[in-house]
């Protein structure tokens, strides 16, 4: 009886011995199926940082033919100027220069004859021999400085305002003829001399580039108004 027993415990070991085995394998692979913890947040914040570059690395290269290659993306210090850089009260001159060509045409120095017409203060109301001329100061002002040659001297010293005719039709050329109005002095010299207020008006007419033609009516208020006809041809001229 005790064989018997003995036996089956020594049959009974080697199974005792497997089933050991056999827990200790499953308790390691156990251990080692553990499933490994993924960090959500750094993943995130690693892509976030990595688009936030490629964004940077696009906006900064200059592309052609994209408000990319204006000078503030080119260099990111640069400040555009302000389209006010010139100050604000500042004022507006007019484009003076002595001697210029006006809207009614070039400036000239000539010669010519006035016709007396009425009074007889001054040679204005006598006929004699003249010098004339046309100064151009700006596009519309000129002065026309005159010297009537005569018993008593006379100098005309007017300020005139020059127009320009143009005709109905835009596609045709202006008019040939330029009127002018304009007030100044006149001296009287001599024995008596004196000098008056002058008003004047008048035209002229281009003939080429070379010449031109004027005709004036000129008035000089001394004791008796003096009333004279101006007529001349003057060689024209651009600047001094």
């Amino acid at each position: 009886m005790r064989n018997i027993i003995l036996r089956k415990s020594f049959l009974a070991l080697p199974s005792l011995a497997v089933l050991t085995i056999l827990g200790s394998g499953l308790s390691v692979n156990a251990q080692t199926a553990e499933p490994e913890t993924i960090d959500l947040s750094t993943n995130q914040e690693l892509i976030s940082t990595v688009a936030t570059e490629e964004i940077a690395n696009r906006t900064m290269t200059p592309q052609p033919g994209t408000v990319e290659t204006s000078s503030a993306m080119l260099n990111p210090g640069f400040t555009e100027p302000s389209a006010q850089t010139e100050p604000s009260n500042q004022v507006a001159q007019a484009d003076i220069e002595i001697g210029r060509g006006t809207r009614g045409g070039s400036s000239y120095i000539g010669v010519g004859g006035n016709i007396g017409i009425s009074g007889g203060s001054s040679d204005l109301s006598d006929g004699n021999f003249s010098v004339i001329s046309k100064i151009g100061i700006t596009r519309t002002l000129s002065a026309r400085p005159s010297v009537l040659l005569g018993n008593n001297t006379t100098i005309l010293i007017p300020v005139t305002y020059d127009f320009s005719f143009q005709t109905a039709d835009p596609f045709a050329e202006p008019l040939a003829i330029a009127p002018y109005v304009g007030v100044g002095a006149v001296i009287k010299t001599g024995d008596q001399s004196e000098t008056a207020f002058l008003v004047t008006g008048g035209v002229d007419v281009p003939l080429n580039n070379r010449f031109t033609a004027t005709a004036a009516v000129n008035a000089g208020f001394f004791n008796e108004t003096d009333i004279g006809l101006l007529l001349g041809v003057g060689y024209n001229f651009s600047g001094f």
